[in-house]
């Protein structure tokens, strides 16, 4: 009879701590996870870090030129930084300057009309004066200038890429690290990878 007390004691015990234990990992009693966003709302303008906004103003790369430089078309800024190991003729080298500069007076000019439509866009919120028909306007605006900014980028790879020979291309992937790649006369045929600080600007 002890025996069986004991038994029904033990697993009581054992039915009690598996129960404390479910109440314990229950995500409702846990405290809420902070937000990935805390402390963003100090930026000045919230959809913007300090860093893509000095890049927006900068003119800088900021990645819109991967869909050409991760596809074999050079652009012009890393193209004239390796003139000498490409072995660009003088006519090259005047041709992707002029396509850089281009490139540099639109992407400032773009870039700088984007950090200002977010900035209204951002004080819009900020002082929840905003309605539909005024979202779709601010937001239909920075869109049509993201998509002239990329296009900016993207036709400096487009240029530049139509002045190097086969020979020029597959050099230029392989100084840009770009492996097999630029092994091949058509494949990848030269890059632009995004500046490593948006000071620099430009591709």
């Amino acid at each position: 009879m002890r025996a069986r007390a004991i038994a029904s004691g033990c697993a009581a015990l054992t039915l009690g701590a598996g129960a404390a234990g479910l109440f314990a990992q229950d995500p409702a009693s846990a405290p809420p996870a902070p937000s990935p966003y805390a402390g963003l709302e100090s930026r000045p303008v919230k959809a913007l870090s300090a860093e893509r906004r000095a890049g927006l103003l900068a003119g800088a790369g900021l990645g819109y030129g991967l869909a050409a430089e991760l596809n074999g078309h050079a652009g012009p800024k890393h193209v004239l930084e390796l003139a000498e190991e490409l072995a660009l003729t003088p006519e090259q080298s005047v041709a992707a300057n002029e396509s850089f500069e281009r490139m540099r007076t639109a992407a400032t000019r773009l870039g700088a009309a984007i950090v200002a439509a977010e900035e209204h866009l951002d004080r819009r919120f900020a002082h929840r004066h905003l309605d539909e028909a005024t979202l779709a306007a601010l937001t239909a605006e920075i869109a049509r200038l993201e998509g002239e900014l990329r296009y900016a980028h993207l036709v400096a790879h487009l240029e530049t890429d139509g002045l190097l020979s086969a020979e020029q291309r597959a050099r230029y992937a392989e100084l840009r690290g770009y492996g097999a790649r630029g092994e091949a006369e058509e494949i990848h045929r030269g890059h632009d990878a995004p500046p490593a600080s948006p000071a620099e600007g430009g591709e």
